[in-house]
């Protein structure tokens, strides 16, 4: 959501595979069967485990957004935001979707702000930040750090307001969105590892060229922009009765909850935030110890560290803060492509995602709106993460099989996998770690199913052929030890 994106997630059929599962011995004297019981457990490998920012790096204080000085948005400015940006910036649709509240049980609605230009709620904040610049500070220009979606808000709305944007974006920034900043005139520099160091550069490059700084969460312009969206919902939905807001450095909460708050009090205002790096619940337990970590499908709101004008205003309306793993998040941006038909980045289907791992089952029989903050999730990312929610639904499973190595062996497993009516995606063997007789050889099948119960027909029908199954890329509490006679 944020300005301070992290590496792309290395998402795939794989995850959570623990060890050699072909090596299988032949003298059990019963059928084994590991039975996977869909109630996964997501094991954080520990190379995107949370981390803390290095100490050299937490010295930078941006001097717009003092914690000593936090300066409060007032509903007057957000007010003010509606009306002077509403001939540049999209008016997005609040639609209800019929499947997905029939799913959880809740009136559930999306606010479609991926539907901006640029693919995300950025532009309101970006656009008012730079109509309210003086026209000497218009001449001169401005300076952004972000690997996104901020970035590439400033730049289309400077190209179109004729400011001058320049953008600091880390080495590892999508070639597509660096790309898309120079389609609109952006002057845009690499630099840093991660986007504490492109920040540092950015504000020592400002203070170097008098260009105005513009943070993407935390600037009080910005935040005063993106509280139109809660204007929006209320005019929109009515009687609603929370709003689901997805929490990267916190300006979109800021904003939204105290535009809500200001008009309908009652309305419960829940934010949603990846357990990958949960910054703002960091914040509000008074922790001013910046983290961040290697990777996560909900990049945009990986920042290290929230707003301090953020956490200053939205205390005190916010509701509840609650946290999604990686496998919900792909497994709702799944559902949003299939049901909604909507590509919607991982930062954007927190909600749904807090929906899908039943943390917000106390809103059941409510009107909730959850916002849906952009879609640009790059193709590649997209590929491995539909592949990831299908693993996670159930319907794309992965099974290791001791078959007969005579001729016709292979032919006779995928004849009876057929019979079920799996669609085998890829299939692939070993003989020499086998451990049974020379005439068996260890079969790995990954197979597309229509969910849950059909993967248990499938294992009940091959358990009756075969002696020796068993699932791996399955966590530990999935009780893979579990034997079954069949």
């Amino acid at each position: 959501m944020g300005g301070g994106q992290m590496e792309e997630s290395n998402g795939g059929i794989e995850i959570g595979t623990r060890g050699d599962s072909c090596s299988m011995s032949a003298n059990s004297s019963a059928s084994s069967i590991s039975v996977p019981d869909f109630v996964r457990v997501e094991e954080i490998p520990e190379e995107c485990a949370i981390k803390r920012v290095p100490s050299a790096l937490c010295s930078f204080v941006d001097p717009f957004c003092d914690p000593k000085k936090p300066v409060k948005t007032t509903f007057s400015d957000i007010s003010s935001a509606a009306f002077n940006i509403r001939d540049g910036i999209l008016r997005t649709p609040t639609i209800k979707s019929d499947a997905l509240s029939s799913m959880f049980g809740v009136d559930l609605f999306f606010k479609q702000e991926y539907l901006q230009v640029t693919g995300s709620f950025k532009e309101r904040g970006a656009r008012f930040a730079l109509l309210r610049l003086t026209e000497e500070q218009r001449r001169i220009g401005v300076i952004a750090a972000s690997a996104g979606n901020h970035a590439l808000s400033l730049a289309f709305h400077g190209s179109k307001l004729g400011i001058p944007v320049t953008v600091v974006m880390p080495k590892f920034a999508p070639l597509m969105k660096i790309s898309s900043c120079e389609s609109y005139k952006a002057k845009v520099i690499l630099h840093g590892l991660n986007i504490q160091e492109s920040k540092i550069f950015a504000y020592e490059l400002a203070k170097e060229k008098n260009l105005k700084y513009i943070n993407g969460f935390d600037n009080p312009d910005v935040i005063a922009g993106q509280g139109t969206i809660g204007l929006e919902i209320l005019d929109q939905v009515g009687d609603v009765d929370a709003i689901v807001v997805p929490v990267g450095g916190g300006g979109l909460i800021a904003g939204v909850a105290l535009a809500v708050k200001t008009l309908k009090p009652e309305v419960l205002i829940i934010g949603i935030e990846s357990e990958m790096c949960p910054s703002f619940k960091n914040a509000m337990e008074h922790s001013d110890e910046p983290l961040y970590p290697e990777a996560s499908l909900a990049d945009g709101l990986a920042v290290p560290s929230v707003g301090h004008n953020a956490v200053f205003m939205a205390d005190g309306l916010i509701d509840d803060l609650v946290t999604v793993c990686e496998e919900s998040i792909a497994l709702a941006i799944l559902r949003l492509l299939e049901v909604q038909k909507a590509v919607v980045e991982g930062a954007g289907a927190v909600g749904l995602a807090a929906f899908i791992s039943g943390k917000l089952d106390h809103l059941r029989g409510k009107r909730v709106v959850s916002i849906l903050t952009g879609g640009n999730i790059d193709t590649t990312v997209l590929g491995r993460t539909i592949e990831r929610g299908l693993a996670a639904d159930g319907r794309l499973i992965k099974f290791d099989i001791v078959v007969s190595d005579r001729p016709g062996g292979m032919a006779e497993l995928t004849n009876e996998i057929a019979k079920t009516g799996a669609s085998i995606k890829d299939i692939f063997h070993e003989r020499a770690w086998l451990a049974a007789n020379v005439y068996s050889v260890c079969v790995r099948v990954i197979c597309e199913t229509r969910g849950e119960a059909h993967v248990r027909e499938l294992i009940s029908h091959l358990g009756k052929k075969y002696k020796q199954i068993s699932f791996p890329g399955l966590s530990s509490s999935q009780n893979l030890s579990r034997k079954k006679e069949i």
